[in-house]
C-alpha cells in the first residue's frame, strides 16, 4: 500500500478519535478524583496511595482502567487494517463497532447501569473480532 492510499485510510481517523476517548477517558478520571481528593493531591506526587472512595470517581477510574484492556488491540488491529486494506469493509465495521460501544459504555459505567453495560462491553469485543477475522479470513 503506497503513502497516500495509507494516509486516507479510515482507519488512520479512527485511530485519531480513540485517541481522543483515550484522554476524554483520562481527564473524566482526574477531574473526579481530583474533585472528591482536592487539587493539592492532584499536583501532588501522590506518595500515600490515597484513591478516591466516592462511587462516581471509582466508576470512572474503572471504566477507564477497562478501555485500557482492549485499546492496545483496537490499535493494533486498526494499523494492521490500514496496511493491509479493507476491501471488504468488514474490518472499519468493527472498528467503529468497538469505538461506539466504548464511547456509550462510558454514562453506562458511571450510572450503574447493569447488564446493559455488560452487553455493550460484549459488543465492543465482537467489533474487535470483525477486525480480528478480516485479518485472518
Amino acid at each position: 500500500m503506497d503513502a497516500a492510499a495509507l494516509a486516507g485510510s479510515p482507519f488512520l481517523t479512527l485511530l485519531g478519535w480513540s485517541v481522543v476517548l483515550l484522554v476524554f477517558h483520562i481527564g473524566l478520571q482526574g477531574q473526579l478524583a481530583t474533585i472528591e481528593l482536592g487539587s493539592a493531591w492532584n499536583a501532588g506526587p501522590r506518595d500515600d496511595h490515597q484513591q478516591p472512595s466516592g462511587k462516581i470517581a471509582g466508576r470512572a477510574d474503572r471504566a477507564s482502567a477497562n478501555f485500557r484492556e482492549t485499546y492496545p488491540a483496537f490499535v493494533g488491529l486498526a494499523l494492521a487494517l490500514a496496511t493491509v486494506g479493507d476491501p471488504s469493509g468488514w474490518g472499519l465495521i468493527g472498528a467503529w463497532t468497538w469505538f461506539i460501544c466504548r464511547l456509550v459504555y462510558i454514562p453506562l459505567y458511571l450510572a450503574g447501569v447493569p447488564y446493559i453495560r455488560s452487553l455493550v462491553w460484549v459488543g465492543s469485543l465482537i467489533g474487535l473480532l470483525i477486525m480480528v477475522s478480516r485479518l485472518i479470513f
